[in-house]
Formats: C-alpha cells, sequence, structure tokens
C-alpha cells in the first residue's frame, strides 16, 4: 500500500521547514511555483496526500491514477483529492503553480463537500488540457493567488478561497481529458484504489455512522470500471475476488464493534450498512460459523 503524504511530510521533504500554523482551525493554504518545487530526476512516490492539491502544469508529464495513465504534452490543469492515489512523472523542463489546502480552509465559506463537485469527485476525470489562451487565463488567477497570499489584507484568505472556486469553475466548464492509456501496472494500481476507498469507511465510530460502499458495483461505479474488470484487477493481486474482500473488512469491522464496544447487535449491523439484524446475523455466522452474540461472550 503506498504511503499517505501529509501536509507536515510535504513542508519537511520539499522546503526543510514547517509552518508553525499548520494545523490551524482555520485550514491551511499555499501557493508555489513548480519549478522550484517539481524535480524530473525524482519523481514523487505513487501516494496518496492528505491535503487538496490544484496544480497548472506546463512542460510534458505522465501521470498515473487508479488503474489509467495519461501522457501530456504541453499544459494541463490538474485537481488531485486526498481519497486517491496519483504519481506525476516530469518529463521535461517544468513551469506553473500549484495550490494546496485542506477541506477546512474551503469550509469556512463553501456548504458542498469538495468530493461532491466534478473536479475531485473519485472516479472522475482530473485533468484539463489548457490551450494558449486558457493556459493565460489560468496563470493569471495563480499569479493573483500569489500576490494576495503575500499582502497584508485582513480579508486576503476569503480571496484566496475565491480564486480556488474560480478555478473550479473553470475547469468545471471545460472538458477533461478521458483517453487513457493503460499502464504495465493498471491492475496493481486499481486494486490499491479499492482498498483506499474500502478503508476510508472504518473505523466505524459511532452507531449513526453507516458503510456506504457495500457492493462491487458500488466501488466499480465510485472508480469509473466495470465491475468485471474490478473483479479481475482484484483477483489478478490479490487472489480474492471483490465480494471476498469487501466481506473479509466487514467481519473485521464486526469483530472489532462487538469486542470493544458495548452496541448492541441491531446498532453493529446497522453501522455495516444492515437494514436488518437478521441479515448481519446470518452474514456474520457464515464467515465465523458463530452467532454474534456467541463471538462477544468468547
Amino acid at each position: 500500500m503506498p504511503t499517505v503524504e501529509t501536509l507536515e511530510a510535504f513542508y519537511q521533504k520539499k522546503l526543510a521547514w514547517v509552518p508553525a500554523n499548520l494545523q490551524s482551525e482555520l485550514g491551511h493554504f499555499n501557493i508555489f511555483k513548480r519549478e522550484e518545487i517539481c524535480s524530473t530526476s525524482k519523481p514523487a512516490p505513487y501516494s496518496r496526500r492528505d491535503y487538496y492539491k490544484i496544480s497548472l502544469m506546463i512542460g510534458d508529464n505522465r501521470f498515473h491514477y487508479a488503474d489509467k495513465s495519461l501522457e501530456i504534452r504541453g499544459s494541463a490543469l490538474l485537481f488531485a483529492n486526498p481519497q486517491v492515489p496519483y504519481q506525476v512523472e516530469s518529463l521535461s523542463d517544468q513551469s506553473g503553480f500549484f495550490c494546496i489546502f485542506t477541506e477546512s480552509f474551503m469550509n469556512r465559506s463553501w456548504g458542498t463537500r469538495l468530493t461532491d463537485l466534478p473536479v475531485f469527485r473519485p472516479g472522475g476525470h482530473p485533468i484539463f488540457l489548457l490551450d494558449e489562451e486558457r493556459t493565460r487565463i489560468v496563470t493569471e488567477v495563480f499569479m493573483r493567488m500569489q500576490t494576495e497570499i503575500a499582502s497584508e489584507y485582513a480579508y486576503k484568505y476569503d480571496a484566496l478561497r475565491n480564486y480556488v472556486l474560480e478555478l473550479i469553475h473553470f475547469a468545471q466548464k471545460a472538458e477533461p481529458v478521458t483517453t487513457h492509456y493503460q499502464h504495465a501496472n493498471a491492475s496493481v494500481r486499481i486494486s490499491t484504489m479499492f482498498v483506499e476507498l474500502l478503508e476510508r469507511q472504518f473505523p466505524i465510530e459511532s452507531p449513526q455512522q453507516q458503510v456506504r460502499l457495500r457492493k462491487a458495483s458500488d466501488f466499480a461505479g465510485q472508480l469509473s470500471v466495470h465491475v468485471n474488470h474490478l473483479n479481475r484487477a482484484l483477483k489478478e493481486v490479490t487472489g480474492k475476488t471483490t465480494t471476498i474482500l469487501i466481506a473479509e473488512r466487514l467481519v473485521q469491522e464486526a469483530k472489532a464493534l462487538l469486542r470493544h464496544t458495548d452496541w448492541n447487535v441491531s446498532e453493529v449491523a446497522y453501522g455495516l450498512g444492515f437494514e436488518e439484524p437478521a441479515h448481519f446475523n446470518n452474514f456474520f455466522r457464515k464467515h465465523t460459523k458463530m452467532r454474534p452474540t456467541e463471538f462477544r461472550v468468547v
């Protein structure tokens, strides 16, 4: 499994320092020039970040995410979210900008979850090709960001949120790149993405929380692949079917909840996505040869 790059790790690795207010409840935002940060000799590892990122990439790059790979020649706008592991290989000299920010930074004035937006939605298409005119427009937005963040204006972060939204809406009016080629490690990538989506639903921390992705078709929909393609990829990498992997993880969480909480069986069943406790009882017994109440007292 790829590691998760935190904001602290990003700053430490790229700049050898960490901002003092990185964990502020107000959220975090910053902007950088790509040529000062990106390396053509040592690409960043294929991994998930715990922050959002919008990049204006000017140069030749190869982009990998889920089971897809894209080779971009020229300029493109990239939207990366914390749920999707990815890697960018720089194939030429780089220029452009990128900004990084947390969900809490945007949520101060934004009522929608960022992952509900098309540009950040898991399974969507996060890359937009730019012609010369669009590159100029996007460059100007990033330059205004750069000027704003260096200013003493009391409401500069409100202005910066508006610039982020300007980039989001600019991209959503455009057509994303949808022509991919299958990378040699396509099965590994889609398997990694599946596990990321599965694990992000756990642990279940309250009786009101409920697992939403429970069927192979749920995950296939999130990944924008056919359910048979997902199953083949997982079978190739893990030797197990999608259904078995989901069931094993549900059983693992069920055991933890039965052993370490005082929730009743109905609450455990609901949290794991079973609308009827009887269905959960049958599921648990099928996979453990024990009823939930029997397991709890062992």
